[in-house]
């Protein structure tokens, strides 16, 4: 049986394919179109998907979407009768898109799938999940447990902000939820806002930027803005925020009490006070997060945990809750975000309505590594890049692998193009640009010459899983990279008094590690564990790196520019590598080095997209 799951229209489209369980195929809108956070309905990756499985749309036996529009349209009439008249501006701007087509969301997708496939009885074979149940589905249903407890946790759903679900073999349900509009996605993302950076799109950012500041803010947030029980449940004072009625998520009261507006990001520089505030709304999120999973945890339903939702995208919390031990096994969905509602959405409607089985994946999960998207084949590659105007050569495997740890060796930027490519935010050597994190410039060198962004942002590091506790405090598997541990005391260099009295930015240029290019301000780094079963060509290129330089470790940043969406064809790989300072990249067998490149096909990427 067929299941292809929709998300769409809201944020990060995507579709997932399912066979009986399994799941063949995910993907992304964004990836196809080149823009970022598409939400449109997602042709491309439809048609991607159907082609990886070989099969026709007339073969799909259910179209699952990924949450329910009349709930949320209730949600929106029931917010702005609450708040009434205030919004009014706001409701006027939502309420023509919502009757002209999103109230009518059935009839739109089966206009959608009918282009595709004229024949497709799309209304019959239609069907509705909720948000938040799909979100739970996409952690539980691939994770590795027989039972289990998932939390999700994210802006909204319908009316869901935090939900709790459980799942024991095949069968998952919702046992309680926090309701909009309390929301710690919300709040996340109001000092998103109010530090200057994009909603939905710079969370990550903030998370970053918490390191170099500290908590100052955090004992006025918990007096004024959020009120946290001991059990982790909470309520948000409204009087601050504007996201209700409004056209923006903060008001005057929250800059009062703040010390002055939100940042303008093309006008005003990040200040200590924003590196303070951004450490503040983390230290706060972290408390919810943890008094949460310890109050579950008391309850005694599982021993294993899940999640799911945008706020599971939050490394450093979710490090924090493997490093609290109130649970034996932790799994976090990878495409915890909207985009992986499709895949949830599948799983939900097979193994729910059509109460198709399950079957415990052998092994660590069934997400397959997460590489789940397109792959080309060898003389495809070949074709496109020389159609793109590439001066390539072709190698063996081995001689690709053994050149490009080389070229890292000697402190090149190596673009790698290899395999499937990722489902979810992050690249996991799939489609990556690499670097040596012994390299004391190679961060700034990529954030400013690779990938035209902030200075302060960090770089994962891809390590070896049999030497991951040689480098890293963690003992076990972080795949997907949503686990932040510290680097080890042995690797640490220890800072000087004067080192240690700077503030702010200032820190970073200031060596803490033997990897300073994936060591953080406070030593920590988001880490990668790369598996040879699962990306074994990855795996045979950081052994080759290991095996030149003594080091298991690998600079890992997404195939992308700031405000692209990671690469998804030769093409892209090919015009991203000719718009940027990346000196060699490999496609498949295919190796490019810049000096032999036609300098007329440069780009100009630092304008090519808008910024996130």
């Amino acid at each position: 049986m067929y299941v292809l799951g929709i998300s769409a229209y809201y944020h990060d489209s995507a579709e997932a394919l399912v066979k009986d369980g399994e799941i063949v195929a995910a993907a992304q809108e964004e990836r196809f179109t080149r823009r970022k956070h598409d939400a449109r309905f997602p042709v491309n990756a439809v048609d991607s998907c159907l082609r990886q499985a070989g099969i026709g749309l007339s073969e799909v036996d259910r179209v699952a979407f990924y949450d329910k529009p009349f709930l949320k349209f209730e949600r929106l009439l029931e917010t702005y009768l609450a708040f009434a008249p205030r919004g009014f501006k706001s409701f006027s701007t939502a309420i023509p898109v919502w009757l002209r087509e999103k109230l009518f969301l059935k009839d739109l997708l089966c206009r959608e799938l009918k282009k595709l496939d004229s024949k497709f009885p799309a209304r019959e074979r239609l069907r509705f999940s909720e948000h938040h149940l799909s979100h739970a589905a996409s952690a539980y249903f691939p994770s590795p447990f027989d039972d289990a407890v998932v939390l999700t946790m994210d802006g909204v759903g319908e009316w869901a902000t935090t939900s709790l679900a459980v799942g024991r073999g095949a069968k998952l349900e919702i046992h309680r939820e926090i309701h909009f509009p309390h929301s710690l996605g919300l709040l996340y993302s109001a000092f998103t806002y109010y530090t200057g950076f994009k909603v939905n799109s710079g969370e990550y950012k903030v998370m970053g930027l918490a390191p170099y500041g500290e908590p100052r803010y955090a004992a006025a947030i918990l007096e004024h803005l959020i009120d946290v029980k001991p059990d982790g449940s909470f309520r948000l004072n409204l009087d601050y925020f504007d996201y209700c009625t409004g056209l923006t998520m903060t008001n005057e009261r929250f800059d009062a009490l703040f010390g002055g507006p939100p940042r303008h990001p093309d006008r005003d520089r990040l200040a200590q006070r924003h590196m303070d505030l951004a450490a503040s709304i983390q230290a706060i999120t972290e408390e919810v997060v943890l008094r949460l999973t310890r109050a579950i945890a008391s309850e005694g339903r599982s021993r294993n945990l899940c999640l799911a939702g945008g706020v599971a995208l939050n490394c450093v919390a979710n490090g924090k809750i493997l490093r609290d031990g109130q649970f034996d096994h932790l799994w976090i969905q990878p495409a915890a975000g909207d985009a992986g509602g499709a895949l949830g959405a599948a799983l939900m409607t097979f193994h729910g309505p059509e109460h198709g089985p399950r079957s415990v994946p052998a092994g660590r999960d069934a997400m397959k590594g997460a590489y789940l998207g397109p792959e080309f084949p060898q003389s495809e590659i070949e074709a496109r890049l020389t159609t793109a105007g590439a001066h390539f050569r072709v190698l063996g495997e081995q001689d690709v692998i053994e050149v490009c740890a080389r070229h890292l060796s000697e402190g090149r930027a190596l673009g790698w193009f290899q395999g499937r490519m990722e489902f979810g935010p992050r690249a996991l050597g799939g489609r990556s640009i690499l670097g040596d994190p012994r390299s004391p410039t190679m961060q700034k060198t990529l954030n400013l010459k690779v990938k035209f962004r902030e200075s302060f942002r960090p770089f994962a590091p891809s390590v070896l899983r049999e030497h991951v506790h040689e480098w890293f405090e963690l003992e076990g598997d972080s795949p997907y990279m949503l686990l932040v541990a510290d680097v080890v005391a042995g690797r640490r260099k220890g800072m000087t008094a004067e080192e240690q009295a700077l503030f702010g930015i200032d820190k970073l240029n200031v060596p803490r590690s033997d990897i300073p290019a994936v060591t953080h301000v406070d030593y920590s780094a988001r880490i990668q564990t790369v598996h040879a079963d699962t990306n074994p060509r990855y795996h045979a290129l950081i052994s080759a790196f290991h095996r030149l330089t003594g080091c298991p470790v690998v600079v890992n940043t997404s195939f992308n520019v700031r405000g692209e969406p990671i690469v998804c064809t030769p093409e892209d790989a090919f015009h991203c590598f000719m718009g940027t300072e990346i000196e060699t990249l490999a496609v498949g067998n295919c190796l490019l080095v810049k000096e032999d490149q036609d300098p007329a096909l440069k780009q100009n990427y630092t304008e090519k997209f808008e910024l996130d």
